[in-house]
């Protein structure tokens, strides 16, 4: 989605799940026969929350007696290192592997479509496809759609619909969505942290899990050599403190020779956000990273002055008011200049 519509979308209110939304998604599992054969997508290059969220919906599937189960996700099949202790990993299969028609697709954290790369036509195979997310660009692709613009993450969506259909909170289940909580309100510092976020985790550790240990792997646990990677890549950072109006924008850029200088997979960079937003001169950061030649991976965030969902969205991706991302084409400069070019338009005002 592209031009006007796209980011007039990303700004509208959006009302999470009706009643008749949760009985229906509700509807859909129960009616599924002891053969069916379920399907669980995240997007590509699933983060915490889309991970999370999709192997403790499958460990809770597998309490309910859904047998013939499958998760994957598009792209190399590759869990990123900090999430490789999961329970629920032993439902993950390749792309390549994934059932071609499945009775029932059950997407998790993605907020378009095109999120879903090689596996998309899943979404017409199927039987039928249940979507839950929690990103207010997302414009509801699935038979039935769980889309809460509210939840802190779509761990919390995924928790309500298992709670639902009466499954028992075990600690595996618990970890995973713990883990997808964790890392979509960073570590519980972000603006979506409310009291109900507060109470899932409350429920979540009362099963006996270690908020420590999970801790220590998910977010202080990185090889040495993504350390010097970030100290390269953050050298060349740029500030930029007249774009969004004056409110400032900070960018870097990490190639795939950055990653094969030292020795690094893809994955390593999906923290490297963080170490650029903390820029007290800019409300807007920015990192590109580097897909193939010309095509980047961008992440955005905003500290609260521009609504970043709307670029996102302008520029064919989607995301969160304050977090967002989309493919970006062209040279990093070129990639800049078309977020560049979209700031002041997404502009908070203070009474939008």
């Amino acid at each position: 989605m592209t031009g006007t519509a796209g980011a007039q979308l990303a700004t509208t209110a959006v009302a999470g799940p009706a009643e008749a939304d949760w009985a229906a998604a509700e509807a859909l599992v129960r009616a599924l026969p002891p053969t069916a054969r379920v399907l669980l997508i995240c997007h590509v290059n699933p983060d915490g929350d889309a991970l999370g969220s999709m192997l403790g919906f499958g460990l809770g599937l597998r309490q309910l007696g859904v047998r013939r189960l499958q998760a994957t996700f598009p792209g190399p099949p590759e869990v990123p290192e900090p999430f490789r202790g999961l329970p629920g990993l032993d439902l993950l299969v390749p792309a390549s592997a994934a059932d071609p028609d499945p009775d029932l697709v059950i997407c998790f954290d993605a907020a378009s479509e095109s999120r879903l790369g090689e596996l998309v036509g899943r979404l017409s195979s199927a039987g039928a496809a249940l979507v839950l997310d929690h990103h207010a660009s997302n414009p509801g692709f699935g038979t039935v759609n769980l889309i809460d613009p509210t939840a802190a993450a779509t761990s919390v969506v995924a928790d309500e619909l298992l709670t639902r259909l009466g499954v028992t909170l075990d600690p595996a289940i618990a970890e995973c969505l713990y883990v997808a909580l964790t890392t979509d309100t960073g570590s519980f510092r972000f603006a979506g942290t409310t009291p109900a976020v507060h109470q899932l985790a409350a429920r979540l550790l009362a099963t006996g899990i270690s908020p420590g240990d999970i801790s220590r792997q998910v977010f202080d646990t990185r090889p040495f050599g993504a350390v010097r990677l970030f100290g390269e890549v953050l050298v060349r950072a740029r500030l930029e403190p007249a774009a969004a109006d004056g409110r400032g924008l900070v960018w870097t850029f990490a190639t795939l020779d950055d990653l094969a200088r030292h020795d690094q997979r893809p994955y390593v960079l999906e923290a490297l956000i963080d170490s650029v937003r903390c820029t007290a001169e800019a409300d807007v950061s920015c990192v590109l990273k580097q897909i193939t030649s010309g095509e980047w991976a961008v992440s955005m965030r905003s500290k609260g002055a521009v609504d970043v969902s709307r670029v996102a969205v302008v520029l064919g991706g989607g995301g969160h008011r304050f977090a967002a991302g989309f493919t970006g084409r062209g040279t990093a400069d070129e990639v800049i200049e078309a977020i560049r070019g979209q700031l002041d338009a997404a502009l908070i005002h203070p009474d939008a």
